[in-house]
């Protein structure tokens, strides 16, 4: 969406997984590093292996790719390589979801994990703020998601919020009611993702037995008018993914992505990039998208934007700082 000389719009990233940011060339890099052998012969044939039909197998790639993620060093590394990237994109906050059932469940400590992701997060303060929201997957047992938040207790001062990622059908919000229970008792803000695949009664579900405060996706929530009507009375943020949808088949293309009427209907919507590795392109690549492929206009970029921001966990300080910065943006003519 960017033209040379032409800054950014400026804009918050919340709906991004920080292991969905692994780049075929690292997974290679890594596998020698560590001596993992992997399914495919080179990058190119990796990356062609990106064709998906639905979420299950996108996730299927997704997790054997991890494998190479073995030290605090690896998540250092790859939360650095995303974070250089934020100011190309013009991401000024970041607020990332990490999956430690991923890596615990290989043998890797979860202070590794989450220490190697803070290590990048403060290497790169100066150009990007950024905070960790702990996710548990949703295709595992309640009872493992609360070990998980156990583990994780020590390291709470490094985290801002709980999510709820990975394989929805199948996995209702309220199979994690206990856990995001506790999980708010220890001032962590909660996030779902819910209404991708799953449907609207699953928004409903994480409003009301999660507690949530922003749903991650959203997207089947239009075809509920009473959720609809509820979700833009309170305001509710809906992370939005325009490209993930299209990649893994939840809207059949760009063009049909239901975000203008969405935006219509007064909800809190925001774009972003979700697993921008795997699906096509990062946050300013969604924004171009919605651009070219919808005819959102510039006014309604920066309506996005603004909601990224109001939506985040940021205080009202630096929300107002960040509104100025996107009313002061002045997008490139088009040719």
């Amino acid at each position: 969406m960017t033209t040379t000389g032409t800054p950014p719009l400026p804009k918050a990233e919340l709906h991004l997984h920080i292991e969905g940011t692994l780049e075929p060339e690292t997974v290679f890099e890594l596998a020698r590093r560590h001596d993992v052998d992997l399914p495919y012969a080179s990058v190119e044939e990796l990356r062609a292996a990106y064709d998906f039909t639905d979420l299950q197998s996108f996730l299927d790639v997704y997790y054997a790719n991890m494998a190479v993620l073995r030290t605090r060093d690896d998540f250092a590394a790859l939360a650095s390589a995303y974070l250089r990237t934020c100011p190309e994109q013009g991401v000024r906050h970041v607020e990332m979801f990490f999956d430690p059932q991923a890596h615990t469940a290989r043998g890797v400590a979860i202070g590794d994990v989450i220490g190697g992701l803070t290590d990048a997060i403060g290497h790169h303060a100066d150009e990007v703020s950024a905070g960790l929201i702990l996710c548990f997957l949703r295709d595992r047992s309640a009872a493992e998601a609360e070990e998980t938040l156990r583990a994780a207790e020590p390291y709470l001062d490094r985290i801002v919020g709980v999510g709820l990622d990975s394989a929805e059908v199948g996995h209702p919000p309220s199979k994690f009611t206990s856990v995001f229970e506790r999980a708010r008792g220890l001032g962590l803000k909660p996030v779902a993702h819910a209404g991708e695949e799953g449907p609207a009664g699953y928004v409903t579900e994480a409003l009301d037995e999660l507690g949530v405060l922003r749903v991650d996706h959203g997207i089947r929530a239009i075809e509920d008018d009473a959720l609809v009507a509820r979700l833009v009375r309170d305001r509710t943020p809906l992370t939005v993914c325009p490209l993930s949808n299209v990649r893994l088949a939840c809207v059949p293309g760009i063009g049909l992505h239901p975000l203008p009427e969405m935006l219509a209907a007064g909800l809190n919507v925001s774009v972003h990039s979700d697993d921008p590795a795997y699906f096509g392109g990062y946050v300013d690549a969604n924004y171009a998208a919605v651009r070219e492929g919808l005819g959102f206009t510039d006014d309604q970029l920066r309506t996005l934007a603004a909601n990224s921001f109001t939506s985040s966990f940021l205080d009202d300080e630096a929300v107002q700082r960040l509104l100025g910065e996107v009313a002061d943006w002045r997008a490139a003519p088009r040719g």
